[in-house]
């Protein structure tokens, strides 16, 4: 997982992600990515039940790069807070796996304290100098 935010080597990935889905010999490419980024939050989603669990979205403003969509397992993270637990406006850090699977379907998940066998790094989220994994 990168150290510290970096938002211009994201950003540089996720060109290079969209590039290679758009010369890729396969139907569905998928991508994901260790990434560390910040931001401030532009908009929340309400929580949705999904295979894996409840979610919660909200977009984050990386700077002159797209804002990308950020996904939080609330089971997985402190489950006794309600969502939304960040707000337009607030100042973000997130660390978590890149995933694009097409254009209109790309983001960070995997924020939150736990690893897999298909996904090996533990992620978080700082929302104004708390955190939450």
């Amino acid at each position: 997982m990168p150290p510290s935010c970096d938002n211009a080597a994201f950003t540089e990935a996720r060109a290079g992600y969209e590039e290679k889905a758009r010369h890729s010999f396969f139907r569905h490419p998928h991508f994901n990515h260790p990434e560390h980024v910040c931001g401030v939050v532009m908009k929340t989603w309400r929580a949705r039940r999904t295979r894996s669990g409840w979610h919660g979205y909200f977009l984050l403003n990386i700077g002159n790069a797209a804002p990308v969509r950020i996904v939080v397992n609330l089971g997985e993270m402190q489950p006794h807070l309600h969502w939304p637990w960040v707000q337009p406006g607030d100042s973000v850090e997130v660390e978590g796996r890149y995933y694009f699977d097409s254009k209109r379907r790309q983001g960070i998940d995997w924020t939150h304290e736990g690893s897999s066998r298909r996904w090996p790094y533990t992620g978080f989220v700082i929302v104004n100098g708390q955190r939450f994994d």
